[in-house]
């Protein structure tokens, strides 16, 4: 019988590489803790329509890039393919928008887009990101940069460059989009064919296609830093005194546009080196017109989203050792039927106060299980016979270095926790 496989362009996460991603999720958390985030959790699928008017008509991702099913009472729905509409559309639903501001808020989920499987790049890809609403002002943008910042040298990843740009508001964005427009209609001949079909529905977009061609007419195009209306470049400029005093360093980088319709003024990305061509491994922005465009009122709104791929491809080349696997405490050795019945006794009063402790259910022999022991690393070892139950004590080995004493079957627990808290 052929035997089933897993769908192309997704992962089994197991034992030992599990770790590295629990690490990275201790990390994004305790990061997310101490700038005031806390955690929400949104449905993996949502309406069609979310999307539709959320991330955008245009853009690449609600054109090619979704999986759409129909349920049984023909209702379209979509999995996600991003996390920030889901979040404004639970922060509106549940009545959000009345609390406290700025609302702070972090996920980590997973995403779906029909993609080509590259490294750093699948179908179904996991993301921790970060919403902030409510604050308008560019103390905010530094704040989610910060955060992100944060995170990325705390994963000890190395040789990663911060890009920011601004892509303008409803007011100047007009007048720099008709700029932008004429200047690549003069080159249209020399667009790649998915550029042409972009050129009048999503023309910042043509700034960042990889297309050799289409990036030298990029190079040489209009700059949004360059039509900014004078409120966006104060934004941007506050912006930057505020990274410069706090000793981030970036680079303002006209082509850093982002692919979804709902960002306005700033935008980033962290940019990994030595990974490859999917080197992005933090993107986001302000997106201040979203909450309006999904029927709520007008509020603005800042974020960014991180690939936990990228970020595990980034701390590789950078030289970070993974987190190893944890160690037993202690492993019981039990001899004989009599024995197990106590070794697993004792095992499950020393689990129930917190300590990692192993004992046989494999019915190996001694000599069997203390090779086990060693090769799960177990810091100590408890062999258990008919002597031992006789007289409530046993030998606690320990196996790093060789020294062992008795200890007391009944305080078995106290006693291990004081050598582990010594």
């Amino acid at each position: 019988m052929e035997k089933i496989r897993k769908p192309r362009g997704t992962m089994d996460i197991m034992t030992p590489d599990v770790y590295i991603w629990n690490h990275i999720e201790d990390t994004v958390r305790d990061v997310a803790r101490r700038f005031g985030f806390g955690e929400i959790r949104t449905p993996t699928f949502e309406e069609l329509g979310l999307f539709h008017r959320g991330v955008g008509e245009t853009t690449d991702v609600v054109q090619k890039e979704m999986y759409t099913f129909e349920d049984k009472e023909g209702r379209v729905f979509a999995l996600r393919p991003e996390g920030t509409a889901s979040v404004v559309r639970a922060v509106l639903e549940n009545g959000k928008c009345s609390d406290t501001m700025p609302l702070k808020l972090f996920y980590l989920i997973s995403c779906f887009r029909y993609e080509k499987p590259q490294a750093g790049r699948s179908r179904e890809f996991y993301q921790f990101g970060t919403e902030m609403f409510g604050a308008a002002d560019p103390s905010a943008d530094f704040t989610v940069i910060a955060l992100a910042d944060t995170i990325i040298k705390e994963l000890g990843i190395k040789d990663v460059a911060l890009h920011i740009n601004s892509i303008g508001c409803p007011h100047c964005r007009p007048a720099y989009r008709a700029r932008l427009i004429s200047y690549f209609e003069e080159n249209e001949d020399k667009l790649c064919e998915t550029c042409r079909q972009r050129l009048h529905t999503n023309p910042l977009r043509v700034l960042d296609c990889k297309n050799e061609t289409c990036a030298k007419l990029a190079a040489e195009a209009p700059t949004t830093v360059d039509n900014l209306c004078p409120e966006c470049a104060d934004h941007m400029t506050a912006l930057r005194r505020y990274l410069d005093a706090a000793g981030i360093a970036y680079t303002v980088d006209p082509h850093i546009v982002r692919g979804l319709d709902y960002y306005t003024r700033t935008v980033f990305e962290f940019i990994a080196g030595g990974i490859g061509a999917q080197s992005t491994v933090c993107g986001g922005g302000r997106y201040d017109g979203l909450m309006e465009q999904l029927g709520g009122p007008s509020m603005p709104g800042i974020g960014f989203g991180m690939g936990l791929t990228r970020l595990i491809l980034a701390m590789e080349q950078s030289g970070v050792t993974p987190p190893a696997a944890p160690r037993p405490e202690v492993y019981l050795a039990p001899m004989g039927d009599a024995a197990k019945a106590v070794a697993l006794t004792v095992t499950q009063n020393l689990r129930a106060k917190g300590i990692y402790a192993e004992c046989d259910i494999m019915s190996r022999s001694l000599k069997a299980q203390m090779k086990y022991a060693d090769k799960i690393g177990a810091r100590r070892t408890l062999i258990l016979g008919d002597s031992e139950i006789e007289s409530g004590k046993a030998q606690l080995r320990n196996m790093e270095n060789g020294t062992q004493k008795e200890i007391s079957l009944t305080d078995a627990a106290e006693i291990l926790l004081g050598e582990i808290n010594a």
